[in-house]
């Protein structure tokens, strides 16, 4: 059957699409604006949004199996809700969902109460499914990358209790994985939860050493103040987001993002493969602006 993929575009969502391909999946995508968007040869494209009931029917005709990635917004929930229900009543079964790490824990973080809401409405649902919980994406770091390199400070609060980190690309096989998995089951299979995380569990203090090893130079840690933090996202981001930030770095330094017992064997064991550390970026990023020279 053809596996429909929300969020396509997105940094977890166009790799998940790829890594169906390469497995030889039938994928369909959902987009706003599919005369800007560009995907591997095959893939179906249905134009439309999560709040665009005729644009959801059309897009889960003929579908089984979802892969439901939600942005980050003001609307995230509802967006879910209308999601669920339209897959729901097209007699789509099989889900991947894209939640985030300790959704049940930080519920005072608007997006990650969003996610354990959509987490309980699938369950209570009764749709077969596995649910991603992924740590901070390493990838996040694109945004402040010009504070590392050009002012020597890693500049995210992250604090001293550690947070393995993920890289988008162990989200996205990960999730294609999966999708295949439903897709092929011939009958229902539990609903399970998986904890995407990095091999590493690094604080703020450690990140700054690794900088400092692949840079050549110091590279000193902001430190723990998520407020000042805020102020800094405020000035390029809406308010309402750089404060739901401050909210998530105040967590990151009262509990940390750290692995349960045997979460990285066992995405080890799904991927057949080590899984991407934060070294492998700074390094990888290091190398493609010749910082060394910086």
């Amino acid at each position: 059957m053809t596996i429909l993929v929300t969020g396509a575009t997105g940094r977890v969502g166009r790799h998940v699409v790829d890594q169906l391909v390469k497995r030889g999946a039938a994928v369909r995508v959902l987009t706003r604006d599919a005369a800007k968007t560009s995907f591997p040869a095959g893939v179906e494209v249905a134009q439309g949004d999560l709040l665009d009931i005729d644009a959801l029917r059309a897009a889960f005709t003929g579908i089984r199996t979802l892969f439901l990635l939600n942005a980050v917004t003001g609307d995230e929930f509802t967006q879910a809700l209308i999601a669920l229900n339209i897959a729901r009543e097209s007699g789509v079964d099989r889900v991947v969902y894209l939640s985030v790490f300790a959704a049940d824990r930080a519920v005072n973080v608007p997006h990650f109460a969003v996610k354990f809401g959509a987490e309980r409405m699938i369950e209570q649902m009764g749709f077969n499914a596995t649910i991603l919980r992924p740590s901070y994406f390493i990838d996040n770091e694109q945004m402040i990358k010009d504070v590392i390199l050009n002012h020597g400070v890693y500049p995210m609060p992250i604090g001293d209790k550690g947070i393995a980190m993920v890289d988008a690309r162990d989200i996205a096989e990960v999730a294609a994985i999966e999708l295949i998995r439903r897709d092929q089951a011939q009958g229902d299979l539990p609903v399970e939860t998986i904890n995407l995380v990095g091999p590493d569990t690094l604080t703020g203090s450690d990140v700054a050493a690794i900088w400092s090893d692949v840079l050549g130079r110091p590279i000193s840690y902001g430190g723990d103040d998520p407020s000042g933090f805020e102020q800094s996202m405020a000035t390029f981001m809406p308010k309402w987001t750089a404060y739901e930030m401050c909210l998530m770095a105040e967590r990151y330094v009262s509990d940390g993002m750290i692995p349960e017992e045997g979460d990285v064997q066992r995405l080890i064991g799904i991927l057949g493969r080590p899984l991407h550390s934060y070294r492998d970026f700074a390094s990888a990023l290091a190398s493609s602006v010749g910082s060394r020279s910086i």
